[in-house]
This record gives C-alpha cells, structure tokens and sequence, in this order.
C-alpha cells in the first residue's frame, strides 16, 4: 500500500520536474539574522584561490587518473586533501554540518531528485539503505528542498547573475549562488550545472564554474562537481572541462556519466531531445548520489 502511495505520488510530481516552482511553494531553511552571519561572508563575486585555500602540506605522489581519463573516473570519489582542509575551514566558519545545498539546473530539482529520503515513511525501495541510514539522518531535511541556487533553466552563469535571485530571499545586489550559500551556510554543495550549453564554448562554461567552485571553496563548503549523462555538445568537452576543474582543484567529482551507462540508452530519455534523462536514471541518479554523500560526509567528519 505505502509503494502504491508513493508511485502516485510520483506521478503527480514527475510532470513538473522542469517547471519554474512559485515562490511561496519553497521551503528553505531557516535565514540567520544579520548579527550571527559568519564574519567572512563575502558579499561579491570576486573571490581568488589564495583566499579559497587553507595552508598547504607536504606534497605526496599524484596517483590520480588525469581529467583526459575522466570516463575511467570511479562513480563515487575519494575523499581529498582539499576537500578535508575545507570541511574542517567550514566548520570553524560556523557552517550547518547537517546541511547541502544545490547549485544546479531542473534535473536536479526535488520533485526528481532525492526527494525520497526525506519520506521513508512513504516510499519502499527496491535496494537496502541500511548502511546509508546515518548519513539519511543527519542531512534529515535537505533531500526534499531545492534552495535559491537550483531552479529550471539555470546555465552555468544563472547562479551568478544578480538579476536570477528571488527577492523574497536574498538580499540586494546578492547572486542566487551568494544568498544560498548564506542561508544554508552547507558542509557540501553539489555544483551540477547540466543544461544544454548550446552555442557556447566549453571555455566559457569553465569560466563561469570556475567561479563558482571558488566561492563555494571561500565560504568553506565542500564542492562536489558532476559530470552529466548526455552529450548534446557532441565531444563530451563539458564532462572534460568539470573534470580538469574538479582535479585543478583537487575536489570530489560524483561520475554520473559512468553511473548510467549500464541503463537502457545511457539513462537518456529516447523521447525527448539527447538531454533529459529517463525514468529508470532518476532512481540511479538519486541512489548514486547518495553514495557520495555518504562516502565523503563519513571521510570527513571522522578526520575533522
């Protein structure tokens, strides 16, 4: 009874998986007044890596695949360096170690993805969570929530342009990327920026994620890049560019691509057009996804 519920369920919300959501039907989480905001929030888009890095350790052998290997790239990564001394810089800034944000485009919006660890009540799977418990817990509340920085239509360059911000939320002149990162104050954010770039080059996408990851790494948050399923640019130069950017920066990338290639066309819809993916990838994508949450909040917080 409890799956029959669900599966309904999701049929009501699946239609609107690439719809703009109104305003008041958002939850976020709860703003913090102006006087506890951590003293280093930095209110422009003009952050540097010296500013974004903690002090550096003694370099040790490079055993990575190199981004031009970036097929071969496990589904769930390792936890890095970068992402260990950040985790920690996060947490002395004050940030929520129960708490992800998303900075990402309509197929990662809640409707689609993730949703469903915040209603276990309602829903049954059809694989063990048993060992993902811990981590489903501590992030209780953040699976079924988008946030001011993951809505429909979003580019590489939505989350920083002013003009994209809910004024509900976010304060003057604020980025959506800037007013969620201050309202969430996350340990990860997930950067997963999949929307047909068309007409653009795979340097200007890097451009504009290169800035992003660096705002992320300056407000002390884990970023976690993604590759994407489909290849509507037509030489996979998007997934090569996250890739070199997720090693440049030595930050977890989750490999989506690798993770639906097992699936019926790669995970990509046949019936819609080469970008959105299927029915059975959003199952994976969630599942896998998890994976990484869960791999990389259990690394971190046992060497903080």
């Amino acid at each position: 009874m409890k799956k029959i519920v669900a599966i309904v369920f999701l049929s009501i919300l699946l239609p609107s998986a690439c719809q703009t959501t109104s305003t008041n039907e958002i939850d976020w989480a709860t703003p913090l007044a102006p006087e506890d905001q951590p003293k280093v929030y930095i209110n422009k888009m003009q952050t540097s890596m010296a500013s974004a890095q903690t002090p550096s350790v003694q370099p040790t052998a490079d055993t990575r695949l190199l981004p031009e290997d970036w097929q071969m790239w496990p589904v769930v990564p390792e936890v890095t360096q970068t992402a260990k001394e950040l985790y920690r810089k996060g947490l002395v800034m004050g940030n929520n170690p129960h708490a992800f944000s998303k900075v990402a485009d309509c197929q990662n919006l809640k409707s689609v993805f993730l949703w469903k660890y915040d209603h276990l009540d309602i829903y049954k799977f059809d694989y063990s969570l048993d060992e993902y418990m811990e981590t489903i817990e501590n992030f209780q509340g953040y699976f079924d929530r988008d946030g001011q920085a993951a809505k429909f239509g979003f580019t590489a360059a939505s989350p920083l342009t002013q003009l994209e911000a809910d004024p509900h939320y976010c304060l003057p002149e604020e980025t959506p990327l800037e007013c969620e990162l201050r309202i969430t104050r996350p340990t990860f954010v997930l950067i997963s920026l999949e929307f047909p770039f068309l007409n653009r080059s795979a340097a200007l996408y890097e451009k504009y994620l290169r800035q992003i990851i660096e705002y992320v790494m300056s407000q002390g948050a884990v970023p976690i890049l993604a590759t994407k399923a489909d290849n509507v640019e037509g030489d996979h130069s998007i997934n090569l560019t996250i890739a070199k950017l997720a090693y440049e920066y030595d930050v977890p990338l989750w490999n989506w691509w690798a993770a639906a290639q097992p699936l019926a066309n790669k995970g990509i819809d046949p019936y819609r057009d080469g970008f959105h993916i299927s029915e059975e990838a959003w199952e994976e994508r969630s599942r896998t996804f998890l994976m990484v949450l869960d791999h990389l909040w259990k690394g971190l917080k046992d060497s903080s």
